[in-house]
């Protein structure tokens, strides 16, 4: 009993002994294994560009002057040298009109006094060279003098009309020419050449004249696009729009510049000319060597850690 009794303890002692063996080996972590997470980011650095800041308006084509030729004398339209759209010049015979007494009297007079050679025919001639807008007679029609007879758009007088807001009416001193897109992606030149003395009374704008070149080449009522130049900087420090940050209401701006490799910190700043691209940065003073945040920036802290990227 006694030697079963030792059997018994010595068994239990090498169960007990052999335990420890059964474990694997522990698996030990090394710093090279750890992997520090940071929000992906790509970055840019500050730029020195010619930025301009303007706004776009829209421009319609017209005639300021219209010509309106009038009968001058009572009589029958004997030919007509005119039809709409066709462009004349000054001077140019447009209606032949003979008197209603040289068309009673036929050659009755001549007839009576050959040396007298009365004919009763009168040539209407156009007073501005443009285009025939409007053409109110034909052959064959009887009118009485001052009788309007066509209309005649003055090709001098075309020009562009802007509608400029008048809070923008401070920036004409500055946009003497203009630049100028057609719809068909023309550009063209204009040249500011005055105001109108009113304003409407609804939008509050102020016509304004812009002439431009080959005017004789475009339609009346072409709307073109004018930009107006409101701040124009031929050096500026700036950054892409992409980078630029603000609160709900935009009542402060900042940006994510990196503060190390991994480290970006909330800088605040003033910001200047703005475009569809680009913003001016009046403050702080960046360096060419600063790397500032322009994707995976927004939502961040003001001390955050990311991992530059590469596109």
């Amino acid at each position: 009993m006694v030697n079963l009794f030792k059997n018994t303890i010595f068994f239990l002692l090498l169960i007990t002994m052999g335990l420890p063996s059964c474990k694997g080996p522990e698996k030990k972590e090394t710093n090279d294994e750890k992997i520090e997470a940071g929000t992906p980011v790509t970055v840019a650095t500050i730029g020195n560009d010619a930025l301009a800041e303007y706004t776009d308006l829209n421009a319609t084509a017209t005639f300021l002057q219209k010509n309106y030729v009038k009968a001058n004398v009572n009589g029958y339209i004997q030919s007509v040298n005119a039809a709409p759209g066709k462009f004349v010049s000054g001077g140019q015979t447009l209606f032949v009109i003979k008197t209603k007494e040289a068309q009673s009297l036929d050659n009755t007079v001549n007839k009576l006094d050959p040396s007298f050679k009365f004919s009763g025919v009168n040539n209407i001639k156009a007073s501005a060279t443009g285009y025939i807008t409007q053409l109110n007679h034909q052959a064959g029609d009887y009118v009485q003098d001052g009788e309007q007879l066509a209309i005649i758009s003055n090709q001098n007088s075309f020009a562009f009309i802007l509608n400029l807001p008048y809070e923008l009416k401070q920036y004409l001193n500055t946009n003497s020419t203009v630049d100028m897109t057609l719809p068909d992606g023309t550009k063209l030149k204009g040249r500011v050449t005055e105001s109108m003395p009113s304003v409407d009374a609804a939008t509050q704008t102020l016509n304004v004249v812009i002439k431009v070149p080959e005017a004789d080449k475009l339609p009346e009522n072409l709307i073109a696009k004018v930009r107006i130049v409101k701040t124009n900087k031929a050096s500026a420090i700036s950054l892409p729009k992409a980078a630029i940050l603000t609160n709900d209401v935009q009542s402060e701006f900042w940006v994510m510049k990196m503060l190390d490799s991994v480290t970006a910190v909330k800088v605040p700043i003033k910001k200047g000319i703005e475009t569809n691209e680009r913003v001016e940065i009046l403050e702080p003073a960046f360096t060419a060597k600063d790397k500032i945040l322009i994707t995976g920036n927004y939502g961040l802290p003001d001390t955050a850690k990311v991992r530059i990227v590469t596109n």
